[in-house]
This record gives structure tokens, sequence and C-alpha cells, in this order.
């Protein structure tokens, strides 16, 4: 069960980095040159905050 988890929350960061890049691009008012790697920064520092804190929360 706990996979399933960490899959939704996964889904669900991707999403979430999406807009947020896309509310960043809209405020510079152009696309990155670089959209990829800035996509990853931003899935990453929302992976490393939001896994090891659902892992927490699920431990038993």
């Amino acid at each position: 069960m706990m996979t399933l988890y960490f899959l939704a929350t996964g889904i669900v960061l991707y999403v979430v980095a999406d807009r947020i890049l896309d509310l960043i691009e809209r405020y510079r008012g152009e696309r990155f040159d670089q959209r990829t790697v800035v996509f990853f920064f931003i899935l990453l520092a929302l992976g490393l905050v939001t896994f090891p804190l659902l892992e927490y929360l699920l431990r038993d």
C-alpha cells in the first residue's frame, strides 16, 4: 500500500512542478531555454521535501 502512496505522490508532484514552471515562465514572459533542466530541479526539490515527509507519516 505504501508503494501506491508514493506513486500517487510522484504523479501529483509531476503535475505541481509543471504548474510551477508554467507560472514562472508566465511571470518572465518567455520560456526557459533549458526548460527540462529547470523542471527537473523543481521536481527534485519537491521530491526531496515530500518523500521523506511521506515516509515519516506512513511509518509503522
